[in-house]
């Protein structure tokens, strides 16, 4: 047993005061946070085991509790021991939203969709964004910078040229200034299958240190057009331009075209699976996380299937369905 964890059992025992607790492990996230369900006196829990080094746990606290006074089904902290990184959370259940998409008939799918939509629009309206990082230009560059660096180059070997590289950093552009024009409000940053579970008051939401100030779209395109689940194309512009409605109706924006807001939301997707493409490549290169390699293709299929229809995105289409899907594809059967 490592320090650590002797450190994480003293600090339960002293919760549970000194009753025999049980620890076991859950399944880990892409972050260099692991956690735990601990029990006793019959009583659950979820302990967050954060390096502080690494994973600092203030902006999780806070964002909980933004979430939890907004009404949200956050985790709430019961306790913390922020010197070591560790926090002891309400348990959610294990039962994912992807794990119920994956079984659900079309009527239960659109009532787990509904729900997730539901709290968008409360995150959207009710939780301040204030003071919160602002997902701004340099963010949103350094975001997709990693697919040059981590996909393209580490995982690829695709060395592209000069005036590749300055078509491909035009499309950057485009996407970060889209990105800003659009109404900025509380952005979880991962709202997606993965990190959304079914419970008493859906959804429960996990996952959210990572908050931002950002594009009203953001979170929306992360829900439906998820890395780890497809919803038909038609499925996806009629929620989205459902939500546009709901959206309106509740002020989070102002009358918007229709044209308009599916242009903000299919080049923030483009922008979000561009970064999302890049990080499965560095889970695996710096962190030895190799479960996510799988994901990569259906993201650059997204790219490939929104960039086809805009024709300001023809280089980033052409380059991503002629070279870098085909080089993905094959490193998957090599490998």
């Amino acid at each position: 047993m490592s320090d650590r964890e002797q450190h994480l059992r003293h600090w339960l025992s002293e919760l549970a005061g000194r009753q025999p607790v049980a620890l076991s492990a859950m399944t880990n996230d892409a972050s260099f946070r692991r956690y735990f369900r601990a029990s006793w006196a019959n009583d659950g829990y979820v302990v967050m085991d954060a390096p502080p080094d690494k994973e600092p746990l203030a902006s999780f606290i806070a964002v909980a509790h933004r979430l939890r006074e907004a009404g949200l089904n956050a985790p709430e902290v019961l306790a913390e021991e922020r010197a070591a990184g560790f926090l002891l959370l309400s348990d959610l259940g294990d039962n994912l939203y992807l794990s119920s998409f994956l079984q659900a008939d079309s009527k239960r799918l659109e009532r787990l969709y509904g729900d997730a939509l539901s709290a968008l629009a409360t995150m959207q309206v009710c939780v301040s964004s204030t003071g919160l990082p602002l997902y701004d230009a340099t963010l949103l560059q350094r975001e997709m910078a990693l697919f040059s660096d981590w996909l393209l180059e580490k995982h690829l070997g695709l060395s592209l040229k000069e005036a590749e590289k300055r078509s491909l950093q035009h499309c950057f552009q485009q996407l970060t200034q889209s990105a800003l024009a659009q109404p900025q409000v509380f952005v979880h940053r991962d709202y997606h299958s993965r990190n959304l579970m079914i419970n008493q008051h859906n959804p429960g939401i996990l996952d959210f240190q990572d908050a931002v100030c950002g594009a009203v779209t953001y979170d929306l395109v992360s829900l439906l057009r998820d890395a780890y689940f497809v919803l038909p194309p038609a499925q996806v512009t009629e929620w989205a331009l459902g939500y546009q409605q709901l959206a309106l109706q509740m002020g989070i924006i102002q009358e918007t075209d229709e044209r308009e807001f599916l242009r903000w939301f299919d080049w923030m997707g483009l922008q979000r699976h561009i970064k999302v493409a890049g990080i499965f490549a560095r889970l695996y290169h710096r962190d030895g996380k190799a479960g996510y390699l799988a994901d990569i293709p259906r993201v650059l299929e997204y790219l490939i299937a929104v960039a086809h229809t805009y024709p300001a995105m023809a280089e980033l289409h052409q380059l991503v369905s002629e070279r870098v899907l085909p080089l993905m594809l094959k490193s998957l059967a090599d490998a």
